[in-house]
């Protein structure tokens, strides 16, 4: 059964939910990525913040970037997948949160993160077209 783990983006980074929004932004563009985990003082995962959180969120309110906490964006705790959860799994939670990446957890520890085109390449043409009409749906 293929997991979390093989298919994941090893050593995810954390933006601390008291760091700025300016300071995430620069992470992401560093790492080339467009969603990061928000872990608060004692690194375990508080929530996700995407990009797009920062433009509609911050930007299109006209608010300042380098004031907003990572963690004031914060929706509900992040949807997660563990280590050694199977392709099926990961496909099921993405779907049931309309979510396009996923934490993986190993017991506390963040330790990479899986994203859609991650899936798609681990399962079958006909899963992957299923995959991506569910999280996609409005």
């Amino acid at each position: 059964m293929t997991s979390a783990r093989d298919i994941m983006s090893p050593g995810a980074e954390c933006i601390g939910a008291e760091e700025t929004v300016l300071k995430a932004a620069e992470s992401m563009t560093r790492l080339g990525v467009g969603a990061m985990p928000i872990c608060g003082t004692d690194n375990k995962l508080k929530g996700m913040l995407t990009d797009r959180d920062i433009v509609v969120k911050v930007l299109g309110r006209a608010q300042d970037p380098s004031q907003v906490k990572a963690g004031d964006l914060r929706q509900s705790e992040a949807v997660t997948i563990g280590a050694d959860d199977g392709v099926e799994e990961i496909m099921a939670t993405m779907a049931e949160h309309k979510v396009r990446r996923l934490p993986v957890i190993d017991g506390h520890e963040l330790v990479g993160m899986v994203a859609q085109a991650d899936v798609a390449r681990a399962l079958p043409n006909p899963d992957v077209g299923e995959l991506l009409e569910v999280i996609s749906e409005e």
